[in-house]
C-alpha cells in the first residue's frame, strides 16, 4: 500500500526537500504558511477549548504561550531545562554550567556580577522584545556596545584606541580625496557644483588643515590635554600613519557600531538578560513545567500525543492535545523519536549549527583606569574580542569577558580544552591590558555546541557558501520547516531572518500563533472541544 509517508519518502529521495513541499500542502500536511503572518485579531475566548502543547520555555515557546494564553488557549509549556529562557541564560554566583563532555563548573563572581552566557544586547530596533520587557515591567538599563576608547588590537600586539583608529582613518581618506579632487581626478564623476560643497565637506569630515592637509585631531584624542590656565590649551595627539592603520588587521573594526545590529548604545534587562524570559513567564497562567525531557512526538488528524520524561522522578508521561507548537533546537529534536514525514525529519537533520563561546572573569575593574566603561576591544583571532561590562561602573569588581568567538574561528576553539580556552582567554586580556591577565579570577567558559537541550547557538543557514545569516535566509529547508506539519508548528529564532537575536524568536512566536488560529478557523465548528489531558 503507497501511503502518504511512502509517497512523501520516494519524492525526498527523487527530488530533496524542495521537491515534496507543494505535495505535502496538497496532502494537508502542511497548514497556512508562517513565516510571514501577521498577529490574529481574535476575541478573548476564541481558543476557549482548544488545547495546545508548547515544547520549550525559551522567548519563542514563552512568548507562544502567553499570546494564545490571551486568546483562551489551554495551553501547557514543556521544558527540559529547570529553568526557562534557552539561549537567554544568566549565570550567578553559585550556578552550575554542564556540558557534554566536560567536567561540571561552578560560577563564583562578586556580590551583584554575573555572566550573560547567551544573548547580551538588545538594539533599539527590536521593538517585540523592547515591548514586552516594557509590558511586563522589565527594568531596563543601557548596554555600552561601543567605547571608542577600547581598542583593534594588531596581530603583533601593537593596538590603537578606538578613536585614533576610527579619526586617523577618516582624515587621512579625506586628504586623499581633496587631493583627487583638486587634481581634476574626479571631473568626470563629480560636478562643479557639487565639487565646491565637497571640500568644505572633507574639511570637517576629516578636520583637515586649511591646505586640506591632515595634521592629527583631537578627536583621535588629545597630545596635551586641557588644563586650568593660560598655557595648557590643548593639542592634537601626532596622527598615526596610513600604513600603521591599515597594517592593523582589526581595523575594519573600527566600523562596528556603524551595522545596524550593533549600535553604540545598546538595552539590557537589568540584572541579567534572563529577566525578560521570566518576566514573560511571570504573567502566565500556567508556569512551564520544568525537568519535562521530550521523548517522542505522534501526530494525527485529531491532535499530538506527546511522551516525556519527568527527570526529577524518572517516570514517563503522556500529553494529548489539540495542537504543538515546537520550539525545540533542531540538533535536539533530530534525536527525539517523532514521526515528521520523511522530507520533514531529513530537513531538521540537516540543519548545521554555527559554533559560539564565551569565556568570563571576575576580576577588578582595571579597564575603567584605561577610560573604558563598557564596549570592547577588537583582538582577533579565536578569542575575537574582549568584552567589558556596563553595570555596575566605578564598583570594586566585574565580569569581564575574555572570548566572544564563533563561525570557523569559534569552532577551532571549541575543540581546545577547556583549561587552554580559558589561559588563551586571560592571555588576550594580558596582551591588551599588561599586567592585568593575572587579575583575571574565578573563570568560567561555555561552548554553546556542548551545551544540554541547546547544541549550538543558533543556524549558519549559508555556511556552504559563506553567506550571512541575517536577512538571507531562503534555502530549502528553512522554508520546509518554517510550514506546519499538521497539527505541529516549529517556531524559533532559527526561523526568522535573525536567527541569533530574541527578536527572531518573538517573530517566530507571533508567527506560530498565527498558524494556530487560521487552523482552528478552518476546522471550526466540525471540531468538539478538548482540553490538554
Amino acid at each position: 500500500m503507497l501511503t502518504r509517508r511512502l509517497l512523501l519518502e520516494h519524492l525526498g529521495r527523487a527530488g530533496g526537500t524542495a521537491a515534496t513541499a507543494s505535495a505535502m500542502q496538497a496532502l494537508g500536511l502542511f497548514g497556512s504558511t508562517a513565516a510571514l503572518a501577521a498577529m490574529p485579531d481574535t476575541p478573548q475566548d476564541f481558543g476557549t477549548g482548544k488545547s495546545v502543547v508548547v515544547l520549550g520555555a525559551g522567548i519563542s515557546g514563552l512568548v507562544t504561550a502567553y499570546e494564545l494564553e490571551q486568546r483562551g488557549y489551554d495551553v501547557t509549556v514543556l521544558e527540559a531545562r529547570q529553568r526557562v529562557g534557552g539561549r537567554a541564560w544568566t549565570i550567578r554566583d553559585g550556578d552550575t554550567l554542564e556540558m557534554i563532555g566536560e567536567a561540571p563548573q561552578t560560577a563564583r563572581f562578586s556580590p551583584g556580577n554575573y555572566f550573560n552566557a547567551g544573548p547580551a544586547r538588545l538594539p533599539s530596533f527590536h521593538q517585540n522584545i523592547l515591548g514586552y520587557a516594557r509590558k511586563f515591567k522589565v527594568p531596563l538599563e543601557v548596554e555600552v556596545n561601543s567605547s571608542r576608547s577600547a581598542y583593534v588590537v594588531a596581530n603583533d600586539g601593537s593596538k590603537l584606541r578606538m578613536r585614533t583608529a576610527i579619526n586617523d582613518t577618516r582624515g587621512h581618506i579625506a586628504e586623499l580625496l581633496a587631493k583627487a579632487v583638486h587634481q581634476g581626478a574626479l571631473d568626470t564623476a563629480i560636478s562643479a557644483e557639487d565639487k565646491a560643497k565637497l571640500l568644505p565637506f572633507l574639511t570637517v569630515y576629516g578636520d583637515l588643515e586649511d591646505n586640506f592637509a591632515f595634521a592629527g585631531t583631537t578627536r583621535s584624542g588629545f597630545g596635551t590635554p586641557p588644563g586650568a590656565g593660560v598655557g595648557t590649551m590643548e593639542t592634537p595627539a601626532a596622527p598615526r600613519p596610513l600604513s600603521e592603520l591599515l597594517g592593523n588587521e582589526q581595523l575594519p573594526f573600527s566600523l562596528f557600531e556603524d551595522n545596524m545590529f550593533m549600535q553604540a548604545t545598546m538595552f539590557q534587562p537589568v540584572g541579567g538578560m534572563d529577566q525578560v524570559s521570566v518576566g514573560i513567564e511571570r504573567n502566565l497562567r500556567r508556569r512551564a513545567l520544568r525537568g519535562a525531557e521530550v521523548q517522542r512526538i505522534r501526530h494525527d488528524p485529531a491532535g499530538v500525543t506527546i511522551t516525556y520524561v519527568d527527570r526529577a522522578s524518572a517516570g514517563a508521561r503522556t500529553l494529548r492535545a489539540d495542537y504543538c507548537v515546537c520550539t525545540i533546537p533542531f540538533p535536539v529534536l533530530a534525536s527525539i523519536d517523532a514521526d515528521f514525514p520523511a522530507p520533514v525529519a531529513s530537513a531538521i537533520a540537516g540543519v548545521v549549527y554555527d559554533h559560539s563561546n564565551k569565556v568570563a572573569f571576575d576580576a577588578p575593574r582595571f579597564w575603567e583606569r584605561e577610560q573604558i566603561y563598557g564596549g570592547i576591544s577588537f583582538v582577533g583571532g579565536e578569542t575575537a574580542l574582549i568584552w567589558y561590562p556596563s553595570w555596575g561602573l566605578h564598583g570594586e569588581r566585574g565580569t569581564i569577558l575574555g572570548c566572544y568567538s564563533s563561525g570557523d574561528m569559534g569552532e577551532k576553539f571549541a575543540r581546545r580544552p577547556i583549561p587552554e580556552q580559558i589561559a588563551m582567554a586571560r592571555a588576550m586580556i594580558d596582551k591588551t591590558h599588561p599586567g592585568h591577565g593575572a587579575d583575571c579570577i574565578n573563570p568560567i567558559a561555555i561552548n554553546w555546541t556542548k551545551v544540554p537541550y541547546s547544541l549550538g547557538p543558533w543556524p549558519a543557514w549559508n555556511k556552504t557558501n559563506g553567506g550571512p545569516n541575517e536577512g538571507h535566509n531562503d534555502t530549502a529547508p528553512y522554508r520546509l520547516l518554517n510550514q506546519p506539519v499538521g497539527r505541529i508548528v516549529f517556531a524559533s529564532a532559527a526561523l526568522s531572518q535573525i536567527p541569533g537575536w530574541q527578536e527572531g524568536g518573538i517573530m517566530s512566536a507571533h508567527a506560530a500563533v498565527a498558524a494556530i488560529v487560521a487552523q482552528t478557523r478552518d476546522r471550526a465548528p466540525a471540531e468538539p472541544l478538548r482540553r490538554a489531558s
